[in-house]
């Protein structure tokens, strides 16, 4: 006897469900209890369920992408104050006002800097804290990259797999439509 689905890998990724390559159509749709229209329009909405998943995974994505070369410029700005101390001389830089607008500043030597840490909040670091902290946030940031990645994979394969059950069960359905018209015809 055939199975009517085969068993994915995985049953969920982060909340994501996984679908289910159907083999045998009428075995699934005897299974699940659908017609063929129920189980096409289940399909359609499993489909845009995972297409609005996507979405919200590709801005994550953008805004991680986004992230981790202001991390990086930052770590590059405590790198070079932290090298600056001790030589007794002052640091002289541009720095962005906002954006497109920068202002050339004097930056006498300094053993703590302010970073901003988002929702109008600014602390004050020493350079070694500043440098620790900004450090792991670019590792959780590539970690969290990464991890969005295989998410968006899964998700694309899903895609992939809900597509071609829709089309295998509109098939079977086509293919039993004219089947029956076949045999009224004779």
């Amino acid at each position: 006897m055939a199975t009517s689905f085969s068993s994915p890998t995985e049953t969920e990724r982060r909340g994501i469900p996984a679908a289910s390559f159907v083999e045998d159509v009428h075995t699934f749709l005897t299974q699940s209890g659908f017609d063929a229209n129920s189980a096409l329009g289940f399909l359609q909405e499993r489909l845009q369920q995972y297409k609005v998943a996507e979405m919200k995974l590709l801005a994550q994505q953008r805004d991680l992408q986004a992230k981790i070369p202001d991390i990086k410029k930052c770590l590059d700005i405590v790198f070079t104050l932290q090298a600056k101390q001790g030589t007794g001389e002052a640091l002289i830089t541009d720095f962005e006002v906002s954006e497109g607008i920068y202002s050339r500043a004097c930056i006498d030597e300094t053993d703590s800097v302010c970073l901003w840490l988002g929702a109008n909040v600014m602390l004050e670091y020493s350079c070694d804290e500043a440098n620790a902290l900004l450090k792991k946030n670019l590792e959780n940031a590539k970690a969290s990259l990464e991890v969005l990645i295989e998410d968006l994979q899964f998700l694309r394969d899903q895609v992939t797999i809900t597509q071609v059950t829709i089309a295998r069960v509109y098939n079977w359905d086509v293919h039993q439509r004219r089947s029956r018209q076949a045999a009224q015809a004779t």
